[in-house]
């Protein structure tokens, strides 16, 4: 899928909203319930932010592999297997969340700062091509769906 400059700039946003609809979110919830699995649901709201990380994790490091040497095969690494090589799911929330958001700055700053031709860089990951605009739309359409679940979780 090809990039467009209105494509780029909505997965930017959707990005630099995720730090902010998660502090929205957990105002005012203590660390206790941040922790804690309810009954409905399958995951804490720590288990999310762990998983958020592991996915900004795998998929950020992708997309600085893609700007760094264009069409390369790149391993393949599920998110839910690299954060069994973490600590995040131990971590306290807002200590994880804290490295989360200085992690995203980093990212913005490499994203914003990217000519219009770089958001087609490539890599090969599991036989398909992915670039650095695929891969920046999937984390944020994947953080899209997990800030709702912790908005609703918590609400």
């Amino acid at each position: 899928m090809k990039a467009t400059t209105a494509e780029i700039q909505k997965y930017l946003k959707l990005l630099e909203e995720t730090p902010r609809r998660i502090v929205s979110a957990i105002k005012g919830v203590d660390e206790t319930r941040l922790q804690s699995q309810s009954d409905k649901d399958e995951w804490s709201a720590n288990d999310i932010l762990a998983h958020l990380r592991s996915c900004a994790d795998v998929w950020g490091d992708s997309i600085e592999k893609m700007l760094a040497k264009d069409k390369q095969t790149l391993p393949y690494i599920h998110p839910r297997q690299w954060v069994r090589k973490t600590n995040y799911r131990e971590l306290p929330f807002h200590e994880s969340f804290q490295a989360f958001k200085t992690q995203r700055k980093k990212l913005l700053k490499v994203l914003k700062s990217l000519s219009f031709e770089d958001w087609s860089r490539a890599a090969t990951i599991k036989g398909r091509e992915h670039t650095v605009f695929t891969q920046t739309r999937r984390m944020a359409q994947h953080e899209n769906e997990h800030c709702a679940q912790i908005e609703e979780m918590l609400k």
